[in-house]
């Protein structure tokens, strides 16, 4: 929850605005495929990320369906909270098209990790491994970590009450997760919690990295410095100084 202020009133408003092109997507497909779930209840069975399933029978799709599915209205009502809190300005830096391709990438790969962290020969990940995963929690820890790079100093309210900075908060909820994931869970996924944090870091790195975006980069810096120079404004004064600018 954030306060804005404005020059000219007082004012207070709750959340980021509106609901965006890609939340709306990812909204309305989750709550449809939570209302199936209703319905149909073996679809928490057959959609849900059971690591052993997905390495003995190769059900390699529940790498990315788990993300959608919920355990209750809670589960789903505090995930799609934060989904909108944190994804709508993420989406309007990004475009659409990006914040979907991170929102999937982090959720999957948060599914895969859970997995690999399922064959760790010991008592807490063995429980992993014969669980059902379900959630979009581990996607939704990653768009916190990209929130906080690039929002650091935001507040944000733990529990509501407490205003944390972005950054801290994420580094709270990293070490939540990743103490969590070697006991008892409790029935909550932290190994897909961590899981999330982690391939969103390795994502957002490898984009800054890339040799094409490195590219990009070079090309819009030259452009911009090109029409600046365009609106130059030469000062007057005598006339072996007529190089020089005023910015």
């Amino acid at each position: 929850m954030r306060r804005y202020s404005s020059p000219y009133a007082s004012s207070f408003s709750f959340g980021p605005g509106p609901i965006s092109t890609a939340l709306k997507v990812l909204i309305g497909v989750t709550v449809a495929i939570f209302i199936a779930q209703l319905v149909f209840p073996i679809l928490t069975d057959v959609l849900g990320l059971h690591p052993v399933l997905v390495l003995r029978y190769l059900w390699i799709w529940q790498l990315g369906s788990y993300m959608f599915l919920h355990g209750g209205l809670f589960h789903i009502l505090f995930n799609m909270l934060a989904l909108w809190m944190f994804g709508t300005e993420l989406e309007r830096i990004w475009g659409t098209r990006y914040f979907l391709k991170f929102y999937l990438v982090t959720g999957i790969g948060a599914g895969a990790l859970t997995v690999l962290f399922s064959l760790l020969p010991f008592g807490f990940a063995q429980q992993v491994h014969y669980s059902n995963v379900i959630g979009a929690s581990g996607a939704i820890y990653g768009l916190l970590l990209a929130y906080a790079i690039y929002f650091p100093d935001r507040p944000i309210y733990m529990y509501f009450v407490f205003p944390i900075p972005a950054k801290i908060f994420v580094a709270i909820m990293g070490a939540i997760a990743f103490l969590s994931s070697l006991g008892d869970s409790g029935g909550v996924a932290n190994a897909t919690h961590l899981g999330g944090l982690i391939v969103a870091y390795l994502f957002l790195k490898s984009g800054r990295m890339h040799p094409l975006s490195e590219l990009k980069y070079r090309y819009w810096k030259w452009q911009i410095n090109r029409t600046r120079r365009k609106f130059d404004v030469y000062s007057g004064g005598r006339a072996d100084d007529v190089d020089r600018r005023v910015h």
